[in-house]
């Protein structure tokens, strides 16, 4: 039976993880998000009390 001769399909795994270990994450880390957000101002939040009547 050809399923029982791991040669072949030790071949495919090592291939697969050397994909997935090596290949990938650099271009998944080099990845720029259009986006980012700015920093901001930590002066310029000021809160204030909001003018409603609690009666």
């Amino acid at each position: 039976m050809p399923q029982l001769n791991p040669a072949p399909w030790f071949a495919i795994l090592i291939f697969a993880w050397m994909v997935f270990l090596i290949i990938l994450p650099p271009k998944v880390l080099a990845h720029k998000y259009p986006n980012d957000p700015q920093p901001q101002n930590i002066n310029s939040l000021k809160t204030e009390t909001w003018p409603w009547p609690w009666h």
